[in-house]
Parts: structure tokens; C-alpha cells; sequence
């Protein structure tokens, strides 16, 4: 009976962890499935290594934090040494992950990568890393696969699994009826982003760019969608600080997305779900200058938003650090609301792009290579 390892970091990767697990009981229902992950792994049958309940900490400081992480690195390194493991799955979470590929090869296990670090767009020379400590690399985006052959890894292109998790079309009449908009005026969905520290820096802006439009456009109607890792109030206290009252909807940003006419979007996996679900957007970030002086010296890509990347050109408006005001924001929002050509040629574009993400099935056919790889 082969025993499989699924290591996780933040809470997007316990969701992945989750439909992967699901996918490879359904093809072996006798698999053994140890996990690193959260509460959606361990209900999809991966019994999840006691110790350590995350390795994400981002955003987090302090002594008893990095005491905590280090215990669980440690933690993890033993397992990876010690435990009778046919093969070892590494999700995404690229910061501690690459150390786990070496400490499982060295120790003679078979790794899968699921969901690549997006070192093409870092550090493109680091990719020759995966040779030495991965075995077959899983990827989701559609140009990710000639990357990593060209630098000799084993890879696989599945999809992307974002098309698993949105349906494939909303009905707009019925998400407007069940979250109280009026019909017949149009809807920003706004998206501050899944960590603390993005909400605090980015939702403040959203909304007084909201204030600004509002004054200009009657009618408008806005919702914030509110990641399951933000916690309660947190939207509602920043949102007293601008003077402004807003709907907040919890844990269903696609729905908030196919029933928006327009969405503004912290950069990250979102803009891509955006695309998916077809509702156009602006893209915005902002972060401390020395992060983003260090990013501007690292990143090799022109763009910073996926769905822009995926396109290969600059389809949806970047709003990024200095250009990322209240005043850029409504600019952009505006044109969007206004040019019924603009917006009409965005909406095209953003259906190319979910057409080139593959079909949907990606943590079925990711389970496929799994499998085969505990066979070889």
C-alpha cells in the first residue's frame, strides 16, 4: 500500500491538498495519505502529522514565532528523514518547500512538485534547482511547461485547478437577489487580498476611490469580499476609519465576482479567478518600499498581475505601489464603467485567457502523475 507525503502552506494550498487527495483516493482507495495541511485535507482523508498545524507565518513576528516555525521545520525534517514514505508531495510554497525537496531527496524519496514556484519570474536560474531536488514538476499555468523542460525537469502541464473550484457560469439575477442589490445598478466587487497585512494597506484606497465614484455615478453599489483567512471586523473597522458603510460577504469571492459589473483586485491568484468567472478588473498593490525595491531587483516579468502574465500582454490596468492612490483607482474604474469598448475588449480578452488554463479535471490528472511516480 503506498504512503504518500502532502506538505502545505497556506490556506490556498490546503484547498489543492484537499481536491488532490480526493482525486487519488478515488483512483487507489487503499493510498495511505500523511499530510501537512488544514481542515479541508484532513476531510478529505490525509491524516495530518500532529505538531504541526501550519507553515505559513507570514505577516507574522516575534520570538515565539520563529521558535514555533523552527520546532515545525524540524519537525517535518525528521518525518522527511525517518518515516517509510514512497513519495513525497510538495504544494506551492516555494519559501520552505525547495528546502523540503532537498532534505527528502537527500534522504532517498521519489518528490513531486504540484503547482511550481514561480521561479521563471525570480530568480529563472534557480530553476536548474529542481533538477537536483525534484523528480516530476506539476504545473498549472500554460506556459510553464516548455520553461521547465527547457531547463531539463520533468514536468506536466494539468490545468489549472482554479476551473475545479468556479462553476462554470453564474446566474448574475439570482447572486444580485441573494445578496440584496438592486438589479439595475451596477456592482464593484472589491478584493483587499487574503492576509491582514494586504487588507489594512490595500482596502483603505479601494474605498476612497469607492467615495470618489460614488459622488459621480449614483447608483453604484459595492461589496467587499472577504477572505476566509481575514478575520471578522477587521473590513468593517477599516471601512469606519474612510466614513463609508459596506456589504461585506465572507468566504464567496467567486460569487461576489460573477455578480459584480466590475471588480478591483489585490495582485495574486484572484486576478486569475477573475478572468476565470470573466468579470473585468483593475489590479492594485501596495507594499513597504524597501519589499518592493527588492521585488523591482529580483522580478524578471514585465507584469505583476497572473492574468496578465497568462495573456502575455498588458490586458487588465496594474496598479502598483506610487500609482496605486484613491485618484488612479477611480480614474481606472471610471473608464471601465464609461467605455463600453474598452470594457467589451477586456471581457474578450479575459476569455482567451481562461480558454488557454486547459480543461477542468487539473487535481484529477495532477493525482495521475502522483501515481505514476509512486510507480517508478
Amino acid at each position: 500500500m503506498p504512503r504518500i507525503l502532502i506538505v502545505t502552506g497556506e490556506a490556498s494550498g490546503d484547498v489543492h491538498g484537499a481536491n488532490l487527495a480526493k482525486a487519488l483516493k478515488a483512483m487507489d482507495p487503499g493510498l495511505s495519505l500523511l499530510g501537512v495541511g488544514g481542515s479541508r485535507m484532513q476531510a478529505a482523508g490525509v491524516e495530518l502529522v500532529q505538531g504541526i498545524s501550519q507553515l505559513d507565518v507570514m505577516g507574522l513576528i516575534g520570538p515565539s514565532v520563529v521558535r514555533a516555525l523552527i520546532h515545525r521545520v524540524l519537525r517535518l525534517r525528521r518525518i522527511l528523514q525517518e518515516e517509510p514514505l514512497d513519495l513525497v508531495v510538495l504544494i506551492d510554497n516555494p519559501g520552505l518547500n525547495l528546502h523540503f525537496a532537498r532534505v527528502a531527496k537527500k534522504a532517498g524519496r521519489r518528490v513531486v512538485y504540484y503547482i511550481a514556484p514561480q521561479l521563471w519570474a525570480w530568480r529563472p536560474r534557480r530553476m536548474k534547482w529542481m533538477q537536483r531536488r525534484v523528480d516530476h514538476v506539476v504545473v498549472t499555468l500554460p506556459f510553464e511547461e516548455a520553461l521547465y523542460r527547457r531547463a531539463g525537469v520533468s514536468c506536466t502541464f494539468v490545468g489549472h485547478p482554479l476551473l475545479d473550484e468556479v462553476a462554470p457560469s453564474y446566474d448574475r439575477a439570482e447572486l444580485r437577489k441573494r445578496f440584496g442589490f438592486d438589479t439595475a445598478g451596477p456592482v464593484i466587487g472589491l478584493l483587499p487580498g487574503s492576509r491582514e497585512g494586504e487588507v489594512r494597506a490595500l482596502l483603505p484606497i479601494m474605498l476612497q476611490a469607492m467615495a470618489k465614484l460614488a459622488g459621480a455615478h449614483p447608483g453604484l453599489q459595492f461589496v467587499v469580499a472577504q477572505a476566509p483567512s481575514i478575520r471578522d471586523g477587521l473590513i468593517e473597522e477599516l471601512s469606519a476609519g474612510i466614513g463609508m458603510s459596506v456589504r461585506v460577504i465572507r468566504d464567496q469571492a467567486s460569487e461576489v465576482m460573477a455578480a459584480a459589473d466590475l471588480l478591483l483586485v489585490a495582485s495574486g491568484t484572484a486576478t486569475l479567478q477573475a478572468a476565470v468567472i470573466g468579470t473585468p478588473l483593475v489590479i492594485m498593490y501596495r507594499t513597504s518600499w524597501l519589499t518592493y525595491w527588492i521585488a523591482r531587483w529580483l522580478i524578471r516579468v514585465r507584469w505583476i498581475g497572473l492574468v496578465n502574465i497568462v495573456a502575455g500582454r498588458g490586458i487588465v490596468p496594474e496598479l502598483i505601489q506610487e500609482d496605486a492612490t484613491p485618484g488612479r483607482l477611480t480614474e481606472e474604474a471610471t473608464r471601465l464603467l464609461v467605455d463600453r469598448t474598452s470594457y467589451d475588449t477586456m471581457k474578450a480578452a479575459l476569455h482567451r485567457v481562461r480558454g488557454s488554463l486547459g480543461e477542468p479535471g487539473a487535481s484529477r490528472r495532477a493525482a495521475a502523475v502522483v501515481l505514476a511516480e509512486c510507480q517508478a
